[in-house]
């Protein structure tokens, strides 16, 4: 997360926490105690100017809600900016929710005009169909880019003829969740969606999925990684001696992080800005931020990995220099 905020340029530092439990066994109830006695374990470290926590895996707007409730509890007043991603009536940020999948497609875009793809000649595959993917493959469908595959823990759907997005989403919506029995696309092993003859492909569901064993069979020309750490170490060299490019987390997925620093901004301000007002600052920080990456990229011939590495560990390492110490 430092480093992530460090490429985007915003003013956090970051970590992550969590417990360890599955949410989908757990009722409503059980979810909420859970998230107070976090909240109540963390008070030390919490606060608007501390430590901003925002949602990740397993957590939503809810979550948020319930962080945000126990926390003023205990300090005797609402304080809306000591948590990001909360529903829009307690203090959230219009395009918060779409913020991460709106910077995979940002970045994609950008990549593909490097790579000079052309979207809509351009089929693109998506694992993962939770918020990130899923906003993901609505953004890039509505760029010309025909989604051929996405997936969920229900297994890889594929249709060469392309899926219809918003459909998909409906029946995933209406069928708790899942889209087990899809029948607009035929099914296919979930692994076999990373492999699939695409000219970008968009991991964006767990970490490590492209790895030693795969990274010989991917096909995509552009990898854009909209999970955190979807590829292994060792996959990352295979992908680089076979000309793939790579989009890397800490840059490809920085949009939710940057629209939840806008939240945080606005709870400041006590000023709540418009949907088109947070997309447009989102996405030149995104845009200003790629380029950034992939200059640096071609200046040093080095992954964009690697250059996504170099522009934030200098720009830490300066503000410890400038910072000084004794």
């Amino acid at each position: 997360m430092t480093w992530k905020c460090a490429v985007v340029d915003i003013p956090y530092g970051g970590a992550k926490g969590g417990v360890n439990c599955n949410p989908r066994e757990m009722s409503p109830g059980e979810i909420e105690r859970l998230m107070r006695a976090y909240t109540l374990a963390m008070m030390d470290i919490f606060g608007a100017d501390k430590d901003i926590p925002a949602p990740d895996m397993g957590t939503g707007p809810r979550e948020m809600a319930w962080l945000m409730d126990e926390y003023s509890r205990t300090r005797g007043m609402t304080v809306n900016a000591v948590v990001t991603g909360k529903p829009i009536v307690l203090g959230g940020s219009l395009g918060r929710t779409e913020a991460t999948g709106r910077g995979v497609m940002v970045t994609a875009m950008a990549a593909m005009g490097k790579l000079k793809i052309n979207p809509y000649n351009a089929t693109c595959a998506i694992q993962g169909f939770g918020n990130v993917g899923m906003w993901a493959a609505r953004l890039l469908e509505e760029r010309g880019l025909k989604v051929v595959a996405i997936s969920d823990l229900s297994g890889a759907y594929y249709n060469e003829n392309g899926i219809d997005i918003g459909k998909a989403v409906s029946y995933r919506d209406g069928n708790t969740g899942s889209l087990d029995k899809y029948k607009e696309a035929e099914k296919i092993n979930g692994p076999d969606i990373l492999t699939l003859p695409v000219d970008v492909l968009v991991p964006a569901a767990t970490e490590d999925v492209i790895n030693s064993s795969n990274a010989k069979k991917i096909q995509a020309k552009l990898i854009v990684e909209g999970a955190n750490g979807p590829t292994s170490s060792k996959a990352d060299n295979i992908i680089f001696e076979k000309g793939i490019s790579v989009v890397p987390d800490i840059l490809a997925n920085a949009g939710g992080v940057t629209v939840s620093y806008f939240e945080w901004v606005q709870n400041r301000l006590g000023y709540k800005w418009t949907a088109e007002r947070v997309n447009r600052r989102s996405d030149r920080i995104m845009k200003d931020a790629f380029d950034n990456v992939y200059k640096t990229s071609i200046e040093y011939s080095v992954p964009m990995r690697i250059a996504a590495y170099m522009v934030a560990i200098d720009k830490v390492a300066k503000t410890y220099k400038y910072r000084g110490g004794f």
